[in-house]
């Protein structure tokens, strides 16, 4: 095994040994991985560090989380755009559709919010079932292993 992998190794092991339960341990991985799924790039990474300074979370635990949900975050972005605007029944997507034909305006700039809103409205439904569940499926794997059996009932 090559020494950088080693080392990244060592420091995972390190962050597991933090004193946190699986439990906690799982809460921090969700809500990484929900809020790297919000609809609106560039505010996850700020959005994590906040949430795991308030709740005295693991911060490397819940970014790594949060970098993972890269790639869904991109994926889902459409969705929760399709799923905002049937959510609450508004016509702006087709008013940023004839904006954007006739150029950038006042008006394309406030449809285009709408749309973040209510694509950010749509994420906010899912997101609190979506960080129970995983919550729920991570703490059992994480009491299997090693590191985190020690800590089982924190």
């Amino acid at each position: 095994m090559s020494g950088w992998l080693k080392t990244r190794r060592n420091q995972a092991a390190e962050w597991l040994q933090t004193g946190m339960s699986p439990r906690r341990l799982a809460l921090t991985l969700a809500l990484g991985f929900a809020i790297g799924c919000l609809p609106v790039m560039g505010i996850p990474t700020a959005l994590c560090i906040v949430v795991a300074l308030v709740l005295k979370l693991n911060v490397p635990a819940i970014q790594a989380a949060n970098y993972a949900a890269m790639p869904a975050q991109l994926a889902l972005m459409l969705p929760f755009v399709k799923l905002g605007r049937w959510m609450f029944a508004a016509g702006q997507g087709q008013a940023l559709e004839k904006t954007l034909m006739h150029g950038f305006s006042l008006q394309t700039l406030r449809a285009s919010g709408s749309v973040a809103g209510q694509a950010m409205g749509a994420w906010l439904v899912l997101a609190g079932p979506m960080v129970l569940l995983m919550t729920f499926a991570l703490t059992p794997v994480l009491q299997r292993v090693p590191a985190m059996a020690t800590r089982r009932r924190k």
